[in-house]
């Protein structure tokens, strides 16, 4: 077999090994994958980057220019945007999911490398988020071919990828400078090796390492650094509104760093003993996940399933993996490629099922709710983007993701105390709040229990049972939203207080 046949069947593994679990769990989507395609539907009709077509341009997408991205497939609706970002989001990770194998490939020539890819098709994360609708697959792409380019020669290309996951997601800066730094010592292209050694070629002297080392930490920087400046000069903060949303939580962070380890085949890493015999590059990579989810534990963890905030990371771990499986005996190979296998199996068998049906769920709460809905010119409600999507009413954000006003009440983004009075200086005529697993709706609604503070919060408003009354219950399992009408007019006194 010639060596370009190779190449290719080498790169068909690995992007099969990624696209497969990603069909199977393409039906998987968050709520937040709505907001985004909300923004950009509002870009495609021309009305700018705002959530309410007739509110304030607001902040409240954490990787900006995503929506831009997606607003060209948006004009038919916050679903067309969403069914957009989840075949980009598949399509890039299958690619780099190839390049990513190609990489693998030149690590050594021990086939125990190899094992290392099996992480690709047992990784429930991976295959989920790829499909999810958010920029997740795009920027595991770029997490890939940040690690991938640099072990196939081109490490200035791999530092510019980092730079734009780092610029897409915040708390990936850490990770990308430590690449950025690694590639340094990633194998290099014959061309510049026969120009430094004075082989055959055009006389250029070569870059010193400094100079190497600087152009790919401005590579992998810069682009942070540009979409903070733009963030500062048109929103007035340089971090994402969610970053104000939604508060650090150290012991809430710690806690989901750990369990990640656990779980998305990290465990393949701990290697001891096979660290003294790992080159330069590969104790990079390795310094550059640990990195990540130290970042990740400082950042407050996430509340979104699957791991999100660590996918990006995952590739690296499954590169830096096949250079362990290269230097080290093959029984602790065996063994920690099986302690990461069983924590991938663990989740894609006890999660991955649920996760497939996420999508089809929150579409049929959309159609259930969508007359309801039809009336109200504004509903407020925490989980806004399946609201979004059923209904062009102004929404009042209230976990403040996307009102800036909001955010900066005290509490998390589940827990903040709404005061009645907002409630009536936005005009609210609408509530829609999720009832706790397994709950029914009470009588009085307000006796009801429901599945976050700031629903219970308004539910114990004073007046509150007086000024909305239930109109409709959508029949999801695990999703009971319970759509409220506003019965008396806000001036006539009866609204909560």
């Amino acid at each position: 077999m010639t060596g370009r046949k190779r190449a290719l069947l080498v790169a068909l593994v690995g992007a099969l090994s990624a696209l497969l679990p990603a069909l199977a769990l393409s039906g998987f989507t968050v709520d937040d994958a709505l907001i985004t395609a909300r923004y950009a539907h509002h870009l495609a009709r021309g009305l700018g980057y705002r959530f309410n077509a007739a509110g304030p341009v607001t902040d409240g997408v954490t990787p900006l220019g995503w929506a831009f991205v997606l607003a060209p497939f948006a004009s038919g609706g916050p679903l067309a945007a969403l069914a957009a970002a989840k075949v980009l989001g598949v399509l890039a990770w299958t690619l780099a999911a190839g390049a990513l194998a190609l990489a693998v490939d030149r690590t050594s020539g021990r086939r125990a490398r190899f094992a290392a890819l099996l992480l690709l098709p047992a990784s429930a994360p991976l295959g989920a988020w790829s499909a999810a609708g958010m920029e997740t697959g795009v920027v595991a792409a770029l997490g890939a071919l940040a690690v991938a380019l640099p072990a196939l020669g081109r490490a200035l290309a791999g530092a510019a990828c980092a730079g734009v996951a780092a610029a897409l997601r915040p708390e990936l800066l850490p990770f990308a400078l430590v690449v950025a730094l690694a590639t340094q010592a990633a194998p290099r292209r014959e061309r510049e090796r026969e120009r430094e050694g004075g082989g055959e070629a055009p006389p250029r002297p070569p870059r010193p390492a400094w100079g190497r080392a600087l152009a790919a930490l401005a590579l992998a920087g810069l682009p942070f650094v540009a979409v903070a400046a733009a963030r500062l000069a048109v929103f007035g903060r340089a971090a994402p509104l969610a970053a104000l949303a939604k508060a650090p939580d150290a012991a809430l962070g710690a806690r989901y760093a750990l369990a990640c380890f656990l779980l998305t085949g990290p465990a393949a890493l701990v290697a001891p003993l096979a660290w003294r015999a790992l080159p330069a590059w590969p104790r990079g990579l390795l310094a550059a996940v640990a990195v990540h989810f130290l970042a990740v534990a400082a950042a407050g963890g996430d509340w979104m399933p699957l791991s999100r905030l660590v996918v990006p990371a995952l590739p690296a771990v499954v590169l830096a993996a096949a250079h362990v499986a290269s230097v080290a005996d093959a029984r602790a190979t065996a063994l920690r490629i099986a302690l990461a296998l069983a924590g991938e199996l663990f989740v894609m068998v006890r999660v991955g099922p649920t996760a497939a049906r996420v999508g089809g769920e929150r579409l049929r709460v959309v159609e259930e709710l969508r007359g309801a809905l039809a009336g109200p010119e504004v509903v407020a409600a925490l989980d806004i983007g399946w609201l979004g999507a059923a209904t062009g009413a102004t929404l009042v954000d209230l976990a403040g993701v996307t009102d800036p006003a909001i955010a900066a009440l005290p509490g998390g983004h589940t827990t903040k105390r709404i005061p009645g009075a907002l409630l009536d200086a936005r005009k609210v005529d609408a509530l829609v709040l999720l009832l706790a697993e397994g709950e029914a709706l009470a009588s009085p609604w307000t006796a009801s229990r429901f599945a976050r503070g700031v629903e219970q919060h308004l539910a114990r408003l004073p007046g509150a049972g007086e000024a909305f009354a239930p109109v409709a219950v959508s029949g999801v399992p695990h999703l009971r939203y319970v759509v409220l009408r506003r019965t008396v007019d806000a001036g006539a006194g009866a609204a909560p207080r």
